[in-house]
């Protein structure tokens, strides 16, 4: 009579991981040096050393923490206190004085703050140095989208704004180019700034964003006009006499234009022409772009496709309209309104 086999009850207690204590210093070189084999921009990079350094010199100054794996919600939940009703703005900065500028950060700068603290301890917890991710159950600052961003300028202080450069000066006609280069194609400042001569096609009238230049790291084409295809080919052509480079964009001295000097110049020329209430730089030249475009009838996926937005409802943000374009839209397009002119 065989024996009946029978299951063991009992089990074998599974290994305990040990975790290393990882310092401050240690735990951002490990996540840095991560993240640049994944292939993080070098912009993101600073981002994320900057946000470490503003969050463990707070840290420093009310704890005493000797290792990240000590960590709770509780610090990054007062660390958010900190920057919303104490920290001053551009305390520490080069050429700002701190102690002229208000307390306290808006909602939006302390949400960039805990998105870089948070991709940092996510990496540290998805490759198994924390046992427990202290910063996961810590939420971002819920916001209001009222007026979230900066309003598009209109056609008449477009206007007044491209009178001003002056085209006899190689600085001043570079600045109208690039102006309505923003005008009539939508670029992110990164991607106008980086144009070498090689980008643009007279021709076709085609500009061509390699994927290192654009943002959502995706090859486009974003089509000009005949006036700005122009407008590039005379720049090309003096840049070309005067320098030894192939970009687009340059300083008097022949040196790549920085993205800050640009816009830079950008709210100098709104502030003479007289433009108020609005912080102008080359975004919101992005923002009066798709605004227009949609105005003057563009469909929205082709203004997705042009821009370069990986998603549609980020491009939603860009063409709010105000009240006058609502009202003239509604009065246009109202059921009620083509009824009565129809009857009449």
């Amino acid at each position: 009579m065989s024996l009946k086999k029978r299951k063991r009850i009992t089990k074998l207690a599974e290994p305990v991981k040990d975790f290393p204590n990882l310092t401050q210093t240690q735990a951002i070189d490990i996540v840095i040096s991560g993240k640049r084999t994944e292939g993080v921009r070098d912009r993101t990079i600073k981002d994320y050393v900057k946000m470490w350094e503003y969050f463990t010199k707070w840290l420093n100054d009310n704890y005493i923490v000797d290792y990240v794996n000590d960590l709770t919600a509780e610090e990054f939940r007062n660390y958010i206190n900190y920057m919303k009703y104490d920290k001053r703005k551009y305390a520490g900065h080069k050429y700002i004085d701190g102690d002229k500028q208000a307390i306290g950060l808006s909602d939006t700068t302390i949400n960039i703050n805990l998105r870089c603290l948070k991709a940092l301890f996510n990496y540290l917890y998805r490759e198994g140095l924390l046992e427990v991710n202290p910063i996961e159950n810590v939420r971002l600052l819920r916001q209001d989208n009222v007026n979230d961003l900066t309003n598009p300028l209109t056609n008449d202080e477009v206007k007044d704004i491209l009178a001003l450069p002056n085209k006899r000066d190689f600085v001043g006609y570079r600045d109208f180019v690039a102006i309505n280069t923003l005008l009539d194609s939508g670029l992110r400042i990164r991607e106008l700034l980086s144009l070498r001569a090689e980008d643009v096609d007279i021709k076709t009238r085609f500009i061509t964003i390699k994927s290192s230049e654009s943002k959502s790291r995706n090859f486009r084409l974003v089509p000009i006009s005949t006036h700005v295809a122009k407008l590039l080919l005379q720049l090309i052509t003096e840049t070309k006499t005067h320098f030894k480079t192939d970009r687009i964009f340059l300083s008097s001295y022949g040196e790549p234009l920085g993205a800050n000097h640009f816009n830079k110049r950008l709210k100098y020329y709104a502030e003479k022409a007289g433009v108020k209430n609005k912080k102008v730089t080359a975004h919101v030249y992005r923002h009066t772009w798709a605004k227009n475009m949609i105005l003057n009838g563009c469909d929205a996926f082709t203004l997705q496709k042009i821009g370069g937005w990986a998603d549609i409802r980020t491009m939603r943000r860009y063409i709010q309209m105000d009240v006058s374009e609502m009202r003239e839209s509604h009065d246009q397009f109202s059921p009620v309104n083509t009824m009565f002119n129809k009857r009449k």
